[in-house]
Formats: C-alpha cells, sequence, structure tokens
C-alpha cells in the first residue's frame, strides 16, 4: 500500500491511528500534524496526580510502538483548512499536503465563559502548558479557588485543590448536583455528600455573569448579584470541538464531525475521524450518533479507522465500542462501563451502601446498559465483574431494546 495518509491531531487518537494503520497494513507514508510542542501524551493525570505534584509533566508522554519510527510527526503545526474533494490540508504556514487518506484527530478545546471582566487568572486544564500554570497558581499560600462546572474536570481540579491546601474551594454549577449528566442522581448525591465533607463548597443552580478585578480576577459575580472571592478561577464548562478547518466541505459539524457506522465522514472511503470529535452511531445501543469523551475511544477508534483506511470496509461490523471512564477524586474513584446515560430512568444500587463502597446499575426496558462503581479498588473491580456481562450482550439485543 503507497501512498500518504495524513493524521490530522498529535494526541493520543493520532497516535494510536499511526500505529493501528501499520499494524492494519499500510506501508506507505504517514503524516502527523499537531499543534502542540509536546509528542503525545496522556491528559487523565493532568487534573490529578500531575497538578497535585505527584507526578512529573515528563511521565506523561507516550512510548510510541517501533512500527512507527518512520512516521513524520509535524509538531507546532495547525491544519487551517481541507479541501476533501481535491484531497489536500492546508498547514498554518500557508504549505499543502496532498493525501490518499486522512485522519480527523483533532479533538476539542475548553469552552470560555464570556463574562465581562479580568482574563488573568482564569484557566482551563486541557493541556501540559494548561496544568504548569494552574499548579504555581494552586500552591500559592491562602489562594482562593473557584471552579466553574461540576462535571469530570471540575470535580477533579476541586479535589486536587483541597489537597494542596487551598484555603477556599468553591464549585459553581448551574445544575442541582454535581455530575447529575453522566452519573444520575442517586450518585451525584453521593459524591456531593463526599466532597462536602472534604472541604470543598459547591453553589449548585447558579450562573455566572462576570468577573471582579482590574488587572486579575479577584471574584465570581452569580447571577443573582453575589460575589464570590477568587484569586483562581478554573472554568470547566464543556469543550468545542476543533472542526474549523473543515469548514466549506458540506460536512455536518454540529457537534464534532458527523460519521457513518464505519467512522468514515461525509460518506469518503479515504476520510475518517478518531477520538472525542467523532460523533458516530454506536451499533451497541439506539444507533444515534454522540460523542464519547472517555479516554478508551482513541484507540478504540482509531483500530477500527485505520482497517477501513488501508483495506476498507467490507467485512468489518459496525464500530460498537463499550464506553468506559473513571474518576479519581480525593480518596476514591468514579469507575464506569457501558452507557449510564441511557439508563438513568432505572437506577439500582447492586452491590454495596451509598455510605460505602458503592455499585450502581443502569437499564433500559430492564436491561443492564451500564454500571458505575464509586469507592475503593475493591468497588472498582466490582465494575469490572459486569463488563464482561456488557460486552457479551449482542449488540443487536441492546439495541432492539431502546428504541
Amino acid at each position: 500500500m503507497s501512498g500518504r495518509i495524513v493524521v490530522a491531531g498529535a494526541s493520543l487518537g493520532g497516535l494510536r491511528a499511526a500505529e493501528q494503520l501499520r499494524t492494519a497494513g499500510w506501508t506507505g507514508g504517514i503524516t502527523v500534524l499537531g499543534d502542540e510542542p509536546h509528542p503525545p501524551y496522556n491528559r487523565p493525570p493532568l487534573s490529578k496526580e500531575v497538578l497535585a505534584g505527584k507526578a512529573a509533566f515528563a511521565s506523561l508522554a507516550f512510548t510510541p510502538k517501533a512500527s512507527v519510527a518512520d512516521v513524520e510527526w509535524r509538531l507546532r503545526t495547525k491544519a487551517v483548512a481541507a479541501r476533501l474533494a481535491e484531497r489536500t490540508v492546508e498547514l498554518d504556514d500557508g504549505s499543502v499536503l496532498s493525501y490518499d487518506g486522512l485522519v480527523v484527530a483533532t479533538g476539542m478545546r475548553p469552552r470560555r465563559l464570556r463574562c465581562p471582566g479580568p482574563a488573568a487568572g482564569r484557566h482551563t486544564v486541557r493541556t501540559i502548558d494548561d496544568a504548569q500554570l494552574l499548579r504555581g497558581e494552586l500552591t500559592r499560600p491562602g489562594v482562593r479557588v473557584v471552579v466553574v462546572g461540576a462535571g469530570f474536570i471540575g470535580c477533579e481540579v476541586a479535589a486536587t485543590a483541597v489537597g494542596l491546601g487551598a484555603a477556599e474551594v468553591t464549585v459553581v454549577d448551574p445544575l442541582p448536583l454535581p455530575m447529575i449528566g453522566p452519573l444520575g442522581e442517586l450518585l451525584a448525591r453521593v459524591l456531593l455528600r463526599r466532597h462536602e465533607r472534604r472541604g470543598v463548597r459547591f453553589v449548585l443552580g447558579a450562573g455566572v455573569d462576570g468577573f471582579e478585578g482590574r488587572d486579575r480576577v479577584t471574584g465570581v459575580v452569580l447571577g443573582d448579584g453575589s460575589v464570590l472571592p477568587a484569586d483562581v478561577v478554573v472554568e470547566s464548562v464543556g469543550s468545542v470541538a476543533n472542526t474549523e478547518w473543515l469548514d466549506g466541505n458540506g460536512l455536518d459539524l454540529d457537534d464534532g464531525v458527523l460519521t457513518d457506522e464505519h467512522l468514515r465522514v461525509g460518506g469518503r472511503s479515504e476520510v475518517v475521524a478518531v477520538g472525542d470529535i467523532a460523533r458516530f452511531p454506536n451499533a451497541r445501543y439506539d444507533g444515534v450518533p454522540r460523542r464519547v469523551e472517555h479516554w478508551s475511544v482513541p484507540a478504540d477508534s482509531a483500530k477500527h479507522a485505520a482497517k477501513v483506511l488501508a483495506g476498507g470496509a467490507a467485512g468489518l461490523t459496525p464500530f460498537a465500542p463499550l464506553p468506559t471512564f473513571w474518576s479519581d477524586q480525593h480518596d476514591f474513584r468514579l469507575q464506569s462501563f457501558g452507557a449510564p446515560a441511557l439508563g438513568l430512568g432505572d437506577v439500582r444500587v447492586l452491590d454495596g451502601d451509598p455510605s460505602g463502597d458503592v455499585l450502581v446499575g443502569y437499564h433500559s426496558d430492564g436491561l443492564l446498559v451500564g454500571v458505575v462503581a464509586l469507592g475503593g479498588p475493591a468497588a472498582a473491580r466490582g465494575a469490572a465483574r459486569y463488563r464482561a456481562e456488557l460486552l457479551k450482550q449482542p449488540a443487536l439485543t441492546v439495541q432492539g431494546a431502546l428504541k
């Protein structure tokens, strides 16, 4: 197989795509583009171990497989436009690359609050550089931290800030409970209590209208006009897909890049999307295209997409991954397998007790579609046992139950 495949994005999805292309038999050239100066690295520890000073930034780098030693890595290089009909990608230096295959792996960037007030003192957590800047802020004596957003990153950063000895840590969110979207009310209430016992304050059902301060943030203005004192603000209010460079090609870019069941983009056999930018129909469930921002998705999607690029989709079953996520907060872990969000209407405690280690099941029409464990290592192992059960369920059976 000759020619060149361009991989736009040099994070985990881009690395795994290059490796899987070699595994799938692609012997032609591979060029990987990445706008950061760093080679591919592991992002989940940024809001936890690395931010807490328990792991070095240098420890994040992935070790590529020997099969990709000949891959061309073009870091500090960004794709700014694509002409899919012409099979070309334009780079930020004005040069143009032609390709025989294209992997869209440009991922996400943090959404920012559009509120009046100073920018200094406001942070996000997505890159190594982000985490380095924030760690320097959180280790200041007597620092008061306001985290806007009670999702995964927000809760992890709040837990890390408390562990570092911040004087005050407050989490603000317009929703009534932290992480209620992916967890549902039962576990969200448990999570709230555990954070509060460890010193995190929550202001829920509240929005942010602006920031006080002249040259730097000194306070967060809430929707009711009250002000939370703040030396540091962490914005964790969702993500925006890096799709602008694909504009003008007639693609559905409303929420990431829409693909078919084989991760092909725009009906083109030579263009695929991998990682959290891909909005794909999961044949294991209801067939509704969704993005999945979990650590397992880049590797799973890269394996399938590489086979499609290297040999075509003929004979391949539709892409049907089992979503997996975990989140370390304080001294406990959330561990999930499956799709809990599809079973929020029927949530049952499978093992343990909400006051301690607990394992919760999520059901649709009586069928188990996801599990979440909260607690120590034993709870996580309990969730892993249900992983096998979830994998054994035939995709069409699960799909039928959710219609």
